[in-house]
């Protein structure tokens, strides 16, 4: 009796510096779902005034199959709740963007560390409690300078807090650098 084909993970966090290929990676990893049921949530918020970033965000728009159901700048608790809706093969782009919509929300950059602790919690359980497909992209950080600013440090010690949390509750991490994915877990 030949064994049956092992199931792909769950929850799969793909991390990469920026440029490096990660959302590109993260996408292809959504293959094995119907094209139909695939939710894509995108975190990056638009800003009319920046012009560099509208492209990027089109070029990530134009790089998904049209059949996939986009939300569009999911902060709030509203990440959470979706991934808490239903069990729909999702991919989240990317959890860097979210943390810094967080932040300008809670008006933290200039807070003590720690003040996200409650989103954060919230954001961790429910990718732990997610049953469905599940794609997380976030940047990875530590491999660069210190941040001169007291923010940038915030930031990349938040993010980096999030990222390690996040990889505990995956059942596979992936590290992109240079287009290439290595599997850390």
């Amino acid at each position: 009796m030949p064994s049956p084909a092992p199931q792909p993970p769950l929850r799969t966090l793909v991390l990469g510096g920026a440029r490096s290929g990660k959302s590109g990676h993260a996408e292809a990893l959504m293959d094995g779902s119907a094209p139909s049921a695939v939710r894509y949530i995108a975190t990056a918020r638009l800003d009319a005034s920046d012009a560099d970033w509208e492209q990027r965000i089109e070029a990530h728009r134009s790089r998904r199959p049209r059949e996939w159901t986009t939300v569009e700048s999911a902060t709030g608790t509203g990440l959470a709740e979706l991934l808490r809706t239903d069990a729909t093969p999702t991919m989240v782009d990317d959890l860097g963007t979210w943390l810094t919509a967080e932040m300008d929300a809670a008006q933290a950059w200039e807070l003590p560390r720690g003040i996200l602790a409650p989103r954060i919690d919230d954001l961790v359980d429910a990718v732990a409690d997610h049953r469905g497909r599940l794609v997380l992209v976030s940047p990875e950080v530590g491999l660069g300078v210190i941040p001169e600013t007291r923010s940038g440090r915030l930031f990349r010690d938040e993010i980096g807090s999030l990222n390690a949390r996040m990889a505990q509750v995956c059942d596979e991490v992936l590290l992109v650098v240079a287009g290439l994915a290595t599997r850390l877990k």
